[in-house]
């Protein structure tokens, strides 16, 4: 238990997990997250930050069928699986070309061409082009003042008014987002399921009691956006990496997918156990978003491991410190231990132990109740199943496609440090990897 400000304390406890994000929860999220919304006003809010339970569940029922498993398999895994395809050829092309390539870079275009097209229906086409949109660079323009927009809001909001370069970024970014908004809500209207994931979302409610107004679904539209990239692209490269910088790890994946009969098919690799293991290992040390999640203690106050917490108070776990708990992980963090041994032959990467998750070991139930890369109950991220899929149709599609890869002089341990401004990239903002 931290005390990190006057009215806020992080808590690394499981019962105190389980209590904090269980079904019918009490505790509800922080107007911090409010902020989090585009412009950093409390209108208009994506299910992310919808605060209020009842509206929450309300969105949420209206979102689910569209990012279910079963309906992105059947209406939108051919497209993924196109661009996947599409996104290894280009990484071949450019390392025969410059002699490596930067699957960063590569993996960026991929997620956001592919939440592009289920968010708006229309491709940035950033794969074939091999150049960001100018949408895409608003949105990274971003990414580091959202600490800004969070922690700062009124001198943001004063800002606003203030003719500085570092505000009119985050302005345009903004006016970028309401109007690539616009697309998904022309397409959400052809009720065509090839169109955007809207089509159906709206058909759903209409069938039902409750509606999503254009606002809504540009609003969910711009969510999806900056959720469904960097988060995807980021994590997708650390598995990458990790991997490829261990090579007894990449043969056994390489033999691994190399066995699985064309086509790949996400239900085929969700069985595979070297595969998700190393997935698993991946989103415990590099899952997109470890930061803390703040809740609310509720009316009449709260004990949590032992200690009384008043109403009010603001109560947040992060994935973070839960996935290095050697309670819950042993040796979390293997390359600490032997430093003071040879420290120039244990890197950051020997931490990566994909083998806890086979079968043939086991996951204590109380690993299993904190470990959180999507979040945790009914806030639990909703892109889960399209994120776990793009994930997993990507990694075997390269260790299937580019056997003996290898690390480029470039990529460093230095370089791939996790740089965490609530969500995580590589130091050096790259990953060259020689295919």
């Amino acid at each position: 238990m931290v005390r990190i400000a006057p009215n806020e304390v992080s808590i690394c406890d499981v019962a105190a997990f389980k209590e904090i994000h269980r079904i019918g929860t009490p505790f509800l999220k922080d107007k911090w997250y409010g902020k989090l919304n585009t412009g950093g006003t409390d209108t208009n809010l994506g299910v992310f930050s919808l605060q209020d339970p009842k509206l929450h569940a309300q969105r949420r029922r209206l979102l689910s069928r569209g990012f279910s498993q079963n309906y992105l398999r059947s209406q939108w895994e051919h497209v993924i699986r196109e661009k996947v395809n599409l996104t290894i050829a280009q990484i071949k092309s450019e390392s025969a070309r410059n002699g490596s390539a930067d699957v960063l870079k590569w993996f960026m275009f991929m997620a956001s061409d592919v939440i592009a097209n289920l968010s708006f229906g229309e491709s940035f086409h950033m794969i074939e082009s091999g150049v960001k949109s100018d949408y895409i660079k608003a949105i990274e323009d971003t990414g580091i003042l959202m600490a800004l927009i969070t922690e700062l809001n009124p001198l943001y909001q004063i800002g606003r008014q203030i003719p500085i370069s570092l505000f009119r970024k985050v302005l345009y970014a903004n006016d970028r987002l309401v109007d690539q908004g616009k697309l998904a809500v022309i397409n959400s209207k052809s009720f065509s399921q090839s169109t955007n994931i809207f089509a159906t979302i709206v058909a759903e409610a209409e069938k039902g009691d409750t509606t999503l107004t254009d606002a809504d679904i540009q609003s969910e539209a711009g969510n999806f956006m900056i959720a469904g990239s960097d988060t995807t692209s980021n994590t997708l490269t650390y598995l990458i990496w990790a991997v490829v910088s261990r090579p007894d790890v990449r043969q056994a994946l390489e033999q691994e997918v190399a066995s699985v009969e064309e086509p790949l098919t996400d239900a085929k690799l969700e069985h595979l156990p070297i595969l998700n293991a190393v997935f698993e290992e991946t989103l415990r040390l590099y899952g997109a978003a470890p930061a803390t999640l703040p809740r609310v203690v509720p009316k009449g106050g709260a004990t949590l491991a032992g200690y009384f917490m008043p109403e009010g108070t603001v109560v947040g776990t992060q994935a973070f410190t839960y996935h290095r708990d050697p309670a819950l992980f042993p040796d979390p963090e293997k390359y600490r231990a032997s430093l003071a041994v040879a420290p120039q032959t244990h890197t950051n990467r020997t931490r990566f132990d994909y083998t806890r998750w086979l079968s043939s070991n086991k996951i204590s139930d109380a690993a299993k109740a904190a470990y959180n890369p999507f979040g945790a109950g009914s806030r639990i991220c909703i892109g889960i199943h399209l994120a776990k899929m793009e994930l997993r149709l990507a990694a075997a599609t390269f260790f299937r496609e580019c056997k003996g890869a290898r690390l480029a002089p470039a990529t460093t341990d230095e370089s791939m440090t996790i740089e965490n401004y609530f969500l995580i990239s590589p130091k050096g903002h790259a990953c060259e990897i020689i295919v």
